[in-house]
């Protein structure tokens, strides 16, 4: 039977979910583009801006498992909607804030709202596509995260420079309601659709075990009995070492082009622009290629899993970022839009995976309960960079201290690091933790006006210290960007070698 004889509306309800995830990342991305101005107007270390990451973290973590359950009870319809309202207000309120501990409870609020997406989709998914189409259509939704940042980068920084960073939380949050509209026009689940025909209602429902799950009216399976399954923990795992990777690439990519390159406010959005772009390409044909390979005759499940080693195989390369960016930024950029292009890849298919071994009325629980465990990872990732990034930039001064001295600046670098130096909001300035470059500028006047030409030669002295200790850390960062995924393989293989679908 030809696509026209089907019906295709269920596309239309694929184009409604890659909507709402593109203003979900829209949404969490603004805070990576306005790490500099935010930095600079707040004076955080890289270990406050980690803390806000991770505060966003621990609250998407709490709100996953919670938001499963309650999509699963409440259904897709409301759910999704709910979940969509919440982060759209807690997006707008974050234009409220005035202090480091403000970002840290607003961008809390959002990760707790946020966390209601991927489950609410993948059940949205499970409910309106046939097995083999549903890598597919995640793939295609799941590529919304990446146009979401692609927006980012190319509006935020304008809005900020045009009208401040308030305008920038407070206009990306509001298009979710503009989403909401859409929802409640166009959605319902199949078998009440009115707009569906009995062919393509037919078509979403051919897969045999589910026809007999239909039948048998499976029932909601609890968190405690989903917990005895290896099936769940094949894929809690499996999000527990690759998720981490995606949150660094969305929360870190933005200053990784800063300290590397230099490249700063509207500079970045070319670059961060084809990253993202890679990235989606790679989110389709993660859906795309397990299809193939179904309608090859493959078993699900080897098609599946066949598809992840491959994408696993292909991230390996990121650990050349750092080498490639030594000869042209651009080919750093390159190489880690095709990690990230490759991480979507995966992830359609490992959100997948939750419908090909769970019943429909538990995709979300178990999506949620995945998710909690991908944020964990998150969470555990964002502390380790913070640590290792203020570690390596300490260690960078350090040494510019040594060579200042040796270069006749001993004199000057006793008389201000021996200052009370504060920013205007009355916070110590430790000179031995910051980099000049990023200190208030009413500090920066204080030491200028002691002595202009040693602060200048002592300024130009620091950076190539400090830039080849950061770019230490980041080669280890792209490491274990490298390896996450292989090692999640691996344990997704043995605990489930054929994903073979539970007995309920």
């Amino acid at each position: 039977m030809t696509q026209q004889a089907i019906g295709k509306y269920r596309w239309t309800i694929c184009g409604l979910v890659f909507f709402a995830t593109t203003v979900n990342y829209l949404d969490r991305a603004v805070i990576s583009i306005l790490k500099s101005p935010l930095t600079a107007q707040f004076n955080w270390t890289e270990s406050d801006y980690a803390n806000i990451v991770i505060a966003f973290q621990i609250c998407y973590a709490i709100g996953f498992l919670g938001a499963g359950r309650i999509i699963d009870k409440l259904g897709t319809k409301i759910g999704y909607a709910l979940a969509t309202a919440l982060w759209s207000l807690a997006a707008v309120a974050t234009s409220l804030v005035n202090s480091t501990m403000g970002f840290f409870f607003a961008r809390g609020a959002l990760g707790l709202t946020e966390a209601g997406n991927f489950p609410a989709a993948i059940k949205t998914v499970a409910e309106w596509f046939p097995k083999k189409e549903r890598a597919f259509a995640t793939g295609i939704f799941n590529s919304g995260a990446n146009i979401g940042a692609i927006v980012a980068p190319l509006t935020v920084p304008y809005i900020a420079e045009k009208w401040g960073w308030q305008w920038a939380f407070i206009i990306t949050g509001a298009i979710g309601f503009i989403w909401l509209i859409f929802w409640f026009i166009l959605y319902e689940v199949p078998k009440k659709h009115k707009k569906l025909s009995a062919a393509e209602f037919d078509y979403i429902h051919s897969d045999v075990e589910e026809q007999e799950e239909v039948a048998e009216n499976s029932p909601r399976l609890s968190w405690a009995k989903l917990l005895t399954y290896k099936q769940t923990w094949a894929f809690a795992i499996g999000k527990f070492f690759t998720d981490p990777v995606w949150w660094f690439y969305l929360f870190w990519l933005p200053d990784f082009l800063g300290k590397e390159y230099g490249i700063t406010g509207t500079a970045q959005s070319m670059p961060l622009a084809l990253a993202y772009t890679l990235s989606t390409i790679g989110s389709v044909f993660g859906g795309w290629l397990p299809m193939q390979f179904i309608n090859r005759g493959w078993p699900v499940f080897k098609a599946r899993k066949t598809t992840m080693l491959i994408f696993a195989l292909c991230i390996l390369p990121v650990v050349f970022t750092q080498y490639l960016g030594s000869l042209n930024m651009w080919l750093a950029v390159t190489m880690v839009g095709l990690a990230m292009g490759f991480h979507q890849a995966w992830s359609s298919n490992i959100f997948t995976t939750v419908s090909d071994m769970f019943p429909k009325k538990s995709t979300a629980s178990v999506t949620g309960i995945g998710g909690m465990f991908g944020a964990l990872g998150g969470i555990l990732i964002a502390k380790g960079a913070g640590l290792l990034f203020d570690a390596y930039m300490a260690s960078g001064i350090a040494k510019s201290w040594v060579s200042a001295k040796a270069n006749g600046l001993g004199d000057y670098l006793n008389k201000i690091l021996s200052l009370n130096l504060r920013d205007k909001h009355n916070v110590l300035i430790d000179l031995n933790l910051k980099e000049f470059r990023k200190i208030p500028k009413e500090v920066v006047t204080q030491l200028q006006d002691i002595d202009p030409v040693s602060y200048k030669k002592l300024e130009a002295l620091q950076l190539p210290f400090v830039k080849a200790d950061l770019s230490e850390s980041y080669l280890i960062m792209f490491i274990i960007c490298g390896v996450a995924y292989l090692i999640g393989w691996l344990i997704m293989h043995f605990l489930v070698p054929k994903m073979k679908k539970i007995d309920f």
